[in-house]
């Protein structure tokens, strides 16, 4: 634990698969048997408001019958107790992070309960349904939208993330494919400030060859070890 005092720690959705939320891209190409580019491109909301918002809407109520894995857990027990910098950046859009007990948490791809007004930007809890023309309870706009940085958007928190990055001992990758940018940058960023590196993931990621170790294993194993290791117990 004296090696490192300043953590970063990417999280994607091998981490929330062993709790049986779909990860994005199964098979041909498919988020829960739709295209990616028919639910998560602005295009698609301009396009298709109806059909984007009815996929966000059953993706958010799914999210009642997961519960937090081990590795959701372990990852908290991490924030609550390491004394120095940590900061959690998932790429995924569940609540598992939060139900487990993180805190220092950065949702880079938006979340599922929170809806956008798209006139006025202002974010608002949402638990429900969030049917096309719904009005914001700020500006009145009937403008809000599901609250997910789509294809082409920018991620959010993005300088908060990079100065992190730029200020990181260790950089730690857990259940990412290592395909989508920016994130997949990352562990290249924490090199060239140096930062230790480490792969924790079922399969070798499109990146692995960046990290200094790859630890390969299911999340709810590796995480709880790895975070055992690092606490000194």
């Amino acid at each position: 634990m004296a090696d490192f005092s300043n953590i970063v720690i990417l999280t994607g959705a091998g981490v929330s698969a062993e709790s049986g939320v779909a990860t994005f891209r199964g098979p041909g190409g498919l988020w829960e048997g739709q295209r990616v580019e028919d639910v998560c491109t602005p295009q698609a909301l301009d396009r298709q408001p109806e059909l984007v918002h009815r996929f966000y809407d059953e993706r958010r109520a799914k999210l009642a019958s997961v519960q937090p894995n081990a590795a959701h857990h372990a990852l908290a027990r991490l924030d609550a107790e390491w004394p120095g910098d940590l900061l959690l950046v998932t790429q995924n859009v569940d609540d598992l992070h939060e139900r487990a007990g993180s805190t220092r948490l950065v949702h880079m791809h938006g979340e599922l309960k929170s809806a956008l007004c798209a006139a006025c930007g202002i974010r608002t809890a949402w638990a429900d349904s969030l049917p096309p023309e719904t009005e914001c309870p700020h500006c009145g706009t009937l403008a809000l939208r599901p609250d997910i940085v789509f294809f082409g958007e920018m991620p959010y928190q993005m300088g908060r993330i990079e100065q992190a990055l730029s200020r990181a001992d260790l950089f730690v990758s857990i259940g990412t494919s290592g395909a989508v940018y920016p994130a997949a940058g990352f562990v290249q960023t924490a090199r060239y400030h140096g930062a230790k590196t480490l792969e924790l993931n079922l399969d070798p990621s499109e990146g692995s060859l960046w990290f200094g170790e790859s630890r390969m294993g299911p999340a709810g194993t590796l995480v709880p070890a790895w975070v055992a290791e690092m606490l000194g117990r």
